[in-house]
């Protein structure tokens, strides 16, 4: 990369949560953090809006990433075809509005897209597929949640391998990093994927079966989600910065080839 190369701009969905009564539109420093340090693309926050008052595709066709974050919150059962309940909770319906939407849009338009924690299930969400609320909580799994630590780098320290797919992406960049066999991974979740969608392919699994990755069969660009969460300290793990690398060079692509034809600039999106 040059310093003449376009920088790439990378949309980050916001969550939004009350504060002192108020709602804000969030975005955690680690996930920016990430994509600036180790994909060396520029992070752009996108607000939890909808469709009704922010064009979702002329805003899609202006970036060269989007990136799905995790988040306390979970994707609403409506969205998959189940009913709203406790055990589910707690719920960012805001988000889901708009990230839903995003995540299939992005793959339309052949956007390059990193999908992390909530954002995988997001991903599996959007292109039909289901959720275990509580994965704790089925026969023959193991606890998935964040250890109870008040040491950020406990609570996001690896806990547990994953058997990565042979011939996979995933695969490829734990090669480049120098890993042999199962990659340890940090696990900070309760929630997974149930039925899987018919787009995606399975990039790793946990010992107890569940998926921890997937990627989208015969996307236009890089599209993959990840379970576990590599954007912590991605620049000190070698997985991490194999990953964000990889994606940071798909978003840098597009930047280059949107420079080259001068197509849906950002500074367009709100002209008729």
């Amino acid at each position: 990369m040059t310093t003449t190369s376009p920088l790439p701009l990378v949309g980050v969905p916001a969550c939004v949560r009350d504060v002192d009564g108020q709602p804000f539109h969030t975005v955690g420093d680690k996930y920016v953090r990430a994509l600036a340090i180790s994909a060396g693309a520029a992070p752009l926050m996108i607000p939890s809006l909808g469709g009704d008052l922010v064009d979702l595709r002329r805003l899609v066709r202006s970036l060269d990433g989007v990136m799905m974050t995790g988040s306390p919150s979970n994707v609403h059962p409506s969205h998959y075809g189940q009913a709203e309940s406790v055990a589910a909770e707690p719920f960012d319906t805001a988000r889901d509005a708009t990230v839903l939407e995003l995540i299939r849009l992005a793959l339309d338009e052949g956007v390059p897209l990193l999908a992390i924690c909530r954002g995988y299930q997001e991903l599996n969400v959007a292109l039909g597929g289901s959720l275990h609320v509580r994965v704790h909580e089925l026969p023959g799994r193991m606890d998935h949640r964040r250890p109870q630590h008040r040491e950020l780098d406990v609570q996001y320290g690896p806990r547990h391998p994953v058997v990565l797919r042979a011939g996979g992406p995933l695969a490829a960049y734990a090669r480049a990093a120098g890993i042999e066999g199962p990659l340890m991974v940090n696990s900070l979740h309760w929630q997974g994927l149930d039925r899987i969608a018919a787009r995606l392919v399975v990039e790793a699994e946990a010992e107890d079966g569940t998926p921890e990755a997937v990627s989208v069969k015969n996307a236009k660009a890089f599209a993959l989600g990840v379970q576990w969460h590599p954007e912590y300290k991605a620049w000190e793990n070698p997985f991490s910065r194999q990953l964000f690398e990889a994606f940071g060079a798909a978003a840098r692509a597009r930047a280059v080839a949107r420079a080259a034809e001068d197509i849906f600039p950002l500074a367009e999106l709100g002209q008729a």
